[in-house]
């Protein structure tokens, strides 16, 4: 009696449990997925134009694909709204659709980048818009204690500020639009032109109207001369005769 007692009580308790744990599961948050870039961004505020970017250019999506789907994260500098409104007017604006993709893809490094980690990085720093080997979109990024200068050629930048960073995702500020010599540097010099060949004159006459007169010079040169020659000749043999 004693056992069937002690038996009721623990499945009474049991069924009082189950309730309680199964509510606590229901309502225990779901495990953070990847991390969204233009919805950092956005919480962040003063990146506007960039998300405008990301989002035309697609390359928010691109980012976005490859967190979900690659272990090497992705490093991410942000020009503020700031370092957009520094530009000339009517710079983002002329560049092509390719163009506007490869500048904001060289914002983005493939991998992910602790902010310590800069100063052991070696240069130039492959970035997402091309291949450093073959010397397209290179970054040079160096470090003076703790703070982080980013060259692109033509731009000299430094991270003022980490926006975001996990085990995937790091998005750092800049004061600057990364500008690429790609894009915007000097146009290269025009190739120049190949040497015109000069045609052979031809060996007739009838080509050259020079050759034409001082060969009918040489003609009546020779009439000429044959004419005086039968001339001396004939006076001579009257002389003789007479």
């Amino acid at each position: 009696m004693q056992h069937f007692t002690i038996s009721s009580i623990a499945i009474l308790l049991l069924v009082q449990l189950i309730p309680e744990t199964l509510a606590q599961l229901a309502d225990a948050p779901a495990p953070p997925g990847p991390p969204n870039i233009t919805a950092i961004l956005e919480k962040a505020g003063q990146f506007g134009t960039f998300i405008r970017l990301l989002k035309s250019t697609h390359v928010g999506d691109q980012i976005n694909n490859q967190l979900n789907s690659s272990l090497n994260g992705i490093t991410v500098f942000a020009p503020s709204d700031n370092a957009f409104s520094s530009l000339p007017p009517g710079t983002i604006n002329s560049l092509t659709d390719q163009q506007q993709v490869a500048l904001i893809q060289f914002h983005e490094l493939p991998y992910l980048v602790p902010l310590a980690q800069f100063q052991t990085i070696s240069n130039p720093v492959r970035t997402q818009a091309g291949d450093v080997n073959n010397g397209r979109y290179p970054l040079n990024v160096t470090t003076m204690g703790k703070q982080v200068n980013i060259t692109t050629g033509i731009i000299n930048t430094t991270i003022s500020d980490t926006v975001h960073s996990d085990y995937q995702l790091a998005i750092y500020e800049v004061d600057k639009v990364l500008l690429p010599i790609e894009i915007f540097g000097p146009p290269a010099p025009a190739a120049a032109p190949a040497p015109v060949k000069s045609k052979q004159k031809g060996t007739s006459i009838a080509e050259s109207p020079s050759s034409v007169a001082d060969a009918s010079a040489a003609v009546k040169l020779i009439w000429s001369t044959t004419g005086g020659i039968l001339f001396a000749a004939a006076a001579i043999s009257l002389w003789l005769s007479n």
